[in-house]
């Protein structure tokens, strides 16, 4: 044994441990400093994502929002008005322990009940505004939820006020039960009276908005907003698993779903969510026609002479094929060019979104239009989603949902015909194909708001009248409109698609053969070699015709303005 061992200090185990346990101490954390995210697990500064809008720093994942927060977000400073803040629930199923449960809940929280009321203003705009609170009772609808809903929607009714309700609930109250089941019809029935008094209601859906909530009011906006990822379902996807058997697809009930399949009309970031509100809200005011801004404009630019057609230069089928040119300014170039604020909206309501056909609100000169077109693309990527062109069922049903929206609204459509005709195909006719066309043509017929419809490149067939019955029909220059394709004619009638040439120089389907037919009222000159690169030589008199058509018709009386469409169509 060497000596220096002899000496050598030791440790006893007691003394090991003691070191150990020092060492893994970690520092003292202030309570609430920090928090666990529950979508990527990860831990973060709480006050971090308290500044990022209640949105987890690390992966984007939505927290859920206090009620009062969230009116924080939207409201101008000082201008939230709470309306019944001390309506609470009785228990009319005398359910043991729901009382104990609701007086914890509500010291808990601060709240009387599950959803906060009242009057706000948003950029200076007055709105009726309830905001569903996630941390009482999942934000379920009892009868005290229900009441001030409909409290708050009548009184909105009566001050002619938009609403705006915000969801996050899990669907009916359980322990309320029929007496919960019947808030969904006592909502509906309030958001009915407001709609019928032509005013506007927008829902937006945050995570979960689940059962008779989804099923009442919260899918009855005129415009349906959603957060991203947020969970929206009638059923949950446990209850539907455990019913099927089966395992949901990934992302399945998610707001990306819903929009996909025609149920929401836009997915908001929550940063973006006041001043999105605040432009619908503009576009949703007052829609008279302002004449201060019309009538200068028809002044300072007095009508141009109606283009009369002086020549044959150009052969039919010449102009059939620049009408479906690669390079022609399609339906978004012009909503581009001629309007301010779009907002697309999305979604027939019942089946799917078309990319066939875009369409939404714009802002035409200060005054609010409802906007449709049908959508070619710009590149193969484009063509490919959009169907080059050609609608679906749910297309034209979209269409038509945004018409009659603008009719509630007073606001004037001007539509963009551009396709080759409606799709053909099996799942096109599997969902009403001929149904949907004859809809929109029979509705069209006598909507109470003025309609323009311009056919900027190809119109086929039904697929193109189905947003052509209107006040005008215009033509751009080298546009075609006719019974179907030349392909399709030749095919039909000489049982040779080959000879469409010779069929596109009988079918009278140029600007011109219609404008001498009475077909079409007016027909807009366009370059000799025209793209999207010089589509503002086409875009600037338009603009101008289109201010002179709103100038005419806007002061039309609703009876006036059908009874011309109908005698338009009549005497053909």
């Amino acid at each position: 044994m060497k000596l220096d061992n002899m000496f050598k200090k030791t440790k006893h185990v007691s003394d090991v441990k003691n070191i150990t346990k020092a060492n893994t101490i970690q520092p003292e954390v202030p309570e609430g400093l920090l928090k666990k995210c529950n979508k990527c697990g990860k831990t973060i500064v709480a006050e971090d994502a308290k500044a990022n809008y209640n949105i987890c720093p690390k992966c984007g994942g939505y927290f859920r929002i206090h009620a009062y927060r969230r009116i924080a977000m939207l409201a101008d400073e000082d201008s939230f008005e709470e309306w019944d803040p001390d309506l609470c629930s009785g228990n009319p199923m005398n359910y043991k322990g729901y009382e104990e449960k609701v007086e914890s809940l509500q010291e808990k929280t601060g709240l009387k009940e599950a959803i906060v009321t009242g009057k706000i203003k948003i950029d200076g705009m007055e709105c009726v505004l309830g905001v569903c609170d996630g941390r009482f009772l999942m934000a379920s609808m009892g009868q005290a939820v229900g009441e001030k809903i409909a409290r708050a929607v009548e009184r909105a009714t009566r001050e002619r006020l938009p609403v705006i309700l915000i969801a996050c609930s899990g669907g009916a109250r359980m322990q309320e039960g029929i007496v919960a089941l019947m808030q969904m019809a006592k909502t509906a029935a309030a958001l009915k009276k407001h709609s019928d008094a032509g005013l506007l209601y927008i829902s937006l859906l945050t995570d979960p908005t689940t059962g008779g909530v989804t099923a009442s009011f919260a899918m009855l906006g005129d415009i349906i907003l959603a957060e991203p990822k947020a969970l929206i379902g009638f059923a949950g996807p446990r209850v539907i698993e455990q019913t099927i058997r089966q395992k949901l697809p990934k992302g399945f009930q998610r707001s990306e779903f819903l929009l996909e399949h025609g149920f929401v009309d836009r997915i908001v970031e929550r940063h973006e969510m006041k001043a999105v509100l605040a432009q619908i809200l503009r576009l949703h005011c007052k829609a008279d026609r302002p004449d201060s801004v019309l009538d200068k404009e028809a002044a300072e630019n007095p009508e141009e002479s109606i283009y009369v057609p002086e020549s044959m230069e150009l052969e039919a089928w010449e102009r059939v094929q620049i009408s479906r040119k690669n390079d022609r300014p399609v339906g978004s170039d012009y909503i581009t060019s001629l309007f301010d604020d779009f907002i697309e909206l999305h979604g027939d309501r019942g089946y799917g979104d078309d990319h066939a056909v875009i369409g939404g609100i714009a802002s035409f000169c200060g005054q609010p239009v409802t906007v449709i077109a049908q959508a070619k693309g710009s590149n193969t990527k484009e063509n490919i989603d959009r169907n080059f062109g050609m609608p679906s069922p749910e297309g034209y049903r979209k269409a038509l949902r945004l018409i009659r929206e603008a009719e509630k609204f007073q606001r004037p459509v001007i539509c963009f015909v551009d396709t080759p005709g409606a799709f053909c195909g099996m799942e096109a006719e599997e969902r009403g194909q001929g149904e949907a066309i004859a809809r929109s043509i029979y509705e069209l017929s006598s909507i109470q708001t003025p309609i323009l419809s311009v056919i900027i490149g190809e119109g086929g067939s039904g697929g193109a009248l189905a947003l052509a019955v209107a006040d005008e029909v215009w033509m751009l220059e080298n546009a075609i409109y006719s019974i179907l394709s030349p392909e399709g004619f030749a095919s039909i009638l000489w049982k040779d698609s080959t000879k469409a040439k010779e069929a596109a120089g009988v079918m009278k389907l140029t600007a011109s053969d219609l404008y001498e037919e009475n077909i079409i009222e007016q027909v807009i000159p366009e370059p000799s070699c025209f793209t999207r690169e010089n589509l503002d030589e086409v875009a600037k008199p338009l603009k101008k015709r289109i201010r002179q058509f709103l100038d005419t018709y806007c002061n039309m009386s609703k009876e006036e303005l059908t009874a011309r469409r109908y005698e338009r169509f009549r005497k053909m």
